[in-house]
């Protein structure tokens, strides 16, 4: 049997907790799978999983196992990497976790234009609102936003800086009348994003609770309802700026204090940074400064 082989496919196991998931992303039989791990089990000599007609989990030894299958695997990426490094030659998948409304406003540009100049780097990007852990689901490299900086176990690399908007259509102002201070929010129509941590506390001055007759998962759908005066929404700068620049929607509050958020672009801390991430950072921190006003 592949050993390499094997551990890979028990830490995609491990990672998605599914025989048929596991099975249907690499377009195998589920049976396949399980006699892989099967074999990796007896090869070795101890129970990995416990299985069971609804799930599966880890045996204890499986637990230290999966520890030492991602050290091993790494350490064989990073040979690769200083192979790769040595002779000048990115190339290989970078697989990236990213947000969809960042994903739609500048990434597509970004990685454009990183293709062209890193043809021989192929990019697998995965554009998702919900929170992901990168180390878990193989990720290279993620953006996220925060106020302040990521624990130890990444490196982030700021890239931008952003804030909110709290926009609102022209018409949706002449039917319910002028907002000219924070609290008046609670008494309005104020769209709620999903995935944001205050969720229905916008975090104007000392913050306001707000409530309205839309929640969902995407900025730019929610931007496109404020557009069509149906009510407010709290709406991060690089997606709203069009719209206000061009008079589709209003500003309100400009001068109420919010906070403003980093984008960093993280990737895992390992002792050898792979050259296709470090080229990747590099080349996002230069498009960034070039391209993006703040």
């Amino acid at each position: 049997m592949d050993k390499l082989r094997a551990m890979s496919l028990f830490i995609r196991l491990a990672e998605r907790g599914s025989f048929t998931e596991v099975a249907e992303e690499l377009g195998l039989s589920k049976s396949m799978v399980s006699k892989e791990i099967s074999r990796l089990e007896t090869k070795i000599g101890a129970r990995l999983i416990h299985r069971s007609t609804r799930s599966l989990q880890l045996t204890t030894i499986g637990e230290g196992y999966l520890r030492h299958c991602h050290e091993i695997l790494e350490r064989i990426d990073d040979a690769e990497s200083f192979v790769q490094g040595a002779q000048d030659l990115p190339r290989g998948k970078l697989k990236i976790n990213a947000p969809m409304a960042l994903g739609i406003s500048h990434l597509s540009q970004v990685f454009a234009d990183f293709m062209r100049e890193y043809p021989e780097i192929e990019l697998d990007i995965h554009l998702d609102d919900a929170p992901v852990d990168l180390i878990e689901n193989g990720f290279d490299l993620g953006f996220r936003a925060a106020s302040r900086p990521f624990d130890s176990g990444y490196v982030g690399k700021p890239l931008m800086e952003f804030s909110y908007k709290v926009c609102a259509s022209e018409d949706y102002l002449k039917e319910h009348g002028p907002i000219t201070t924070v609290e008046e929010l609670s008494e309005h129509n104020c769209f709620i994003y999903s995935y944001f941590r205050g969720q229905d506390i916008w975090p104007l001055g000392e913050g306001v609770k707000v409530g309205g007759n839309l929640r969902v998962n995407s900025t730019p759908f929610m931007l496109d309802v404020v557009k069509g005066g149906l009510g407010i929404g709290f709406i991060p700068d690089f997606i709203a700026g069009n719209a206000i620049r061009q008079g589709q929607v209003l500003e309100l509050l400009n001068n109420v204090e919010r906070p403003r958020l980093t984008l960093y672009a993280m990737y895992p801390a390992r002792r050898l940074t792979p050259p296709k991430i470090k080229l990747c950072i590099n080349f996002l921190e230069r498009w960034f400064e070039e391209n993006w006003a703040g």
